[in-house]
């Protein structure tokens, strides 16, 4: 089979490559799903699992992405709760080779069943941004009805989404990002929207919950801004700034059956808008997800049509 792989961590997207690779056997609760579309996310090349596995040891040539969607070709021994021939989407284990490949073997509880009136290359952009999101949110941030939320990036994969589940459940949001990104985000549903690279982001007052996907000066920022007993929720790593009087939590995303269930239903009934920045075929990917190619909202890779 083809498949994206990385060589080297000092290299990251220059070390990318198209290259034949042997198909995946599925082990013990294992499927082999062939892969339909693939998302990636920049950040991987910053990840400790993309290089080594869990026990240390360099797992180089590696293939990288990690959400999927596509169809089930092989069962594993002892897998249940799929079967062949279904649609799913999902997130693969991080320290496992990956997505951009044209089949990828995958936990069978990391893959939810993908409805068919979902396309391949939106259910591709759904697992890590719409579980980022959902989790963050509500798992962490304990989000209700009334409570004002900072939403960073608000115009990128991961803020889109926060911005819209924040207004379904009753959430009154202010989008950050740049000053270019200003209807991007209130079409997407934010508030009020602050243009970090014009305005002064104190000028959003105390709020309730800030969703930080920037850190640094921004997070130390947004901490100072959050009310007493808010949050402060970040997916960049450890918190280097605490609200006074509330939380500062951060996460790595998890698999969630169930929760990949509720957001691709709203997908399907129109209450989640999906930010798909391009869609590009497998050989030309390597040149789409080098850093300088610079697309809005998430690249996907139409693995195989």
């Amino acid at each position: 089979m083809r498949a994206i792989v990385v060589t080297d961590p000092a290299a990251e997207a220059a070390g990318m490559a198209l290259v034949d690779r042997p198909e995946p056997k599925p082990a013990i609760n294992d499927v082999v799903v062939q892969v339909r579309a693939s998302g990636f996310v920049p950040a991987e090349w910053e990840w400790p699992s993309t290089w080594v596995d869990r026990a240390g040891r360099d797992r180089a040539p590696a293939i990288i992405g990690h959400e999927l969607a596509g169809v089930v070709t092989s069962l594993g021994y002892g897998t249940t709760g799929l079967s062949l021939g279904q649609r799913v989407f999902g997130i693969t284990d991080w320290h496992r080779d990956g997505t951009l490949a044209e089949y990828a073997a995958v936990e069978a509880r990391n893959l939810t069943p993908l409805p068919g009136d979902v396309d391949f290359t939106v259910g591709a952009s759904l697992p890590i941004s719409g579980l980022t999101a959902w989790q963050g949110l509500f798992q962490h941030g304990r989000l209700h009805a009334g409570q004002s939320v900072i939403a960073h990036g608000a115009a990128g994969a991961v803020g889109s989404t926060v911005v819209q589940l924040a207004r379904e459940f009753g959430a009154y949001v202010i989008g950050t990002g740049r000053a270019a990104d200003r209807q991007a985000a209130l079409d997407f549903g934010a508030n009020e929207f602050l243009a970090l690279d014009e305005d002064d982001l104190v000028e959003a007052g105390a709020v309730d919950l800030v969703f930080d996907v920037i850190g640094g000066d921004i997070q130390k920022q947004s901490a100072a801004m959050i009310r007493e007993g808010g949050t402060l929720v970040t997916i960049v790593g450890p918190p280097e700034a605490r609200p006074a009087q509330g939380l500062a939590i951060d996460f790595v995303v998890e698999s969630d059956r169930a929760q990949l269930t509720e957001i691709a239903q709203r997908v399907r009934d129109g209450r989640l808008r999906t930010n798909i920045g391009a869609v590009v075929n497998l050989d030309d990917a390597v040149a789409a997800l080098r850093p300088t190619h610079g697309h809005k909202g998430k690249t996907i890779i139409a693995v195989q049509p």
